[in-house]
């Protein structure tokens, strides 16, 4: 199955924690060896074995987020899609799943459970405003 990100920046691309962390691995260095990964992932403290790193990045190629090729004896991998297509893909699904396509659904989820602080409340504010609209 190809969860790769459409031209319009839609697909369904689902990520685990521990994917998310060995992208953003990606993303920071832009190309990366086995070896490479799995130490960056190892000063984030989360030390895992060459060889469950090697699965983690298959896995990843196979789907069409990562892209690998051959420097020497070395594979080297650099990400195929950007930081910003995983969130809105990722976001998007999560509005989908658990909030029925609502952002405001999400929203007010955020605002009732007191995920959002004053600070966060008046730059969502600033952000609305500028956006277009009256939104107090």
């Amino acid at each position: 199955m190809d969860e790769s990100i459409n031209d319009d920046g839609k697909g369904d691309v689902s990520l685990s924690e521990l994917q998310l962390a060995l992208m953003r691995v990606l993303w920071t260095r832009g190309r990366a060896s086995n070896a490479e990964v799995a130490e960056a992932l190892r000063e984030q403290q989360r030390p895992l074995a060459h060889t469950t790193v090697a699965t983690l990045l298959s896995r990843l190629e196979k789907r069409g987020l990562i892209a690998s090729e051959r420097d020497g004896r070395a594979l080297v991998y650099r990400a195929a899609v950007s930081e910003p297509e995983v969130q809105r893909s990722m976001v998007s699904g999560l509005l989908s799943t658990l909030f029925g396509g609502k952002p405001e659904a999400l929203l007010s989820h955020l605002v009732s459970e007191g995920e959002l602080g004053d600070d966060d409340l008046a730059r969502m504010r600033a952000l609305l405003k500028s956006k277009g609209g009256r939104h107090d």
